[in-house]
């Protein structure tokens, strides 16, 4: 299939050669000039992953990524100019999958693309097996692509879904942060293991309950992560 990719970006110059990149790869590029455009299409069009710029006239990246979260569970990238770790953080805490900085490589963007939209669309078709994975009150389905604790379905963004069912088909299994990024990517990335930190973090907030002592993903100082069946 024809994967579509929204770019949501004020620079003419950056939207082309990003246009050119992508189209050369086999995808069907949507552009928007401002952040009220691309919402716009989101909810009109079939977009499977979406680019978003930070500084945008009407709507800022970081604003549309938290409104599109609330309707589409797509791949967002982010594009920034801003290098503070604390810009990155905010970005993805409010639902996006991965950022690149300012000046960019546009071969870069469509390796990130293409890594994005494999462990988002790939994982559905991957098969064999029993596509429903359980772990404690945790029970996930591969195919159906949700998560459910207790009966009570969890929102995950694509590349939570990913990290946690990599996980969750190892319960006991220590991965460190490079074999996590490797996992969800398809490779490894420089300076991606913070990222990978930050959606960990984010895990946690959604499947654990601290005041309850139920525990689920459990960090091994100096190694990485493990997940296994509470106590």
């Amino acid at each position: 299939m024809t994967y579509t990719v929204l770019i949501a970006e004020d620079d003419s110059d950056i939207v082309n050669i990003l246009r050119l990149y992508l189209e050369g790869s086999g995808y069907r590029v949507l552009t928007a000039a401002d952040g009220e455009s691309a919402y716009r299409l989101i909810e009109t069009e079939e977009v499977h992953l979406a680019i978003f710029d930070v500084m945008m006239p009407k709507i800022d990246g970081f604003t549309l990524t938290k409104y599109v979260r609330q309707i589409r569970n797509i791949p967002i990238l982010i594009l920034t100019a801003r290098v503070e770790d604390n810009d990155k953080i905010l970005g993805l805490n409010l639902g996006a999958d991965d950022y690149l900085t300012k000046p960019f490589n546009p071969v870069e963007v469509v390796a990130r693309v293409n890594a994005n939209l494999r462990r988002s669309y790939a994982l559905n078709n991957a098969g064999g097996g029993s596509s429903v994975i359980t772990l404690c009150e945790l029970e996930m389905d591969t195919e159906q692509f949700t998560l459910r604790k207790n009966g009570r379905e969890i929102p995950l963004t694509p590349i939570e879904f990913k990290l946690l069912c990599h996980m969750m088909k190892s319960p006991g299994r220590v991965f460190t942060k490079s074999q996590l990024c490797e996992a969800v990517n398809g490779e490894y990335y420089e300076n991606y293991e913070n990222t990978i930190s930050v959606h960990i973090s984010h895990l946690r907030d959604k499947i654990e309950d601290p005041s309850s002592g139920v525990r689920y993903i459990k960090n091994i100082r100096g190694v990485g992560y493990k997940i296994e069946k509470a106590e």
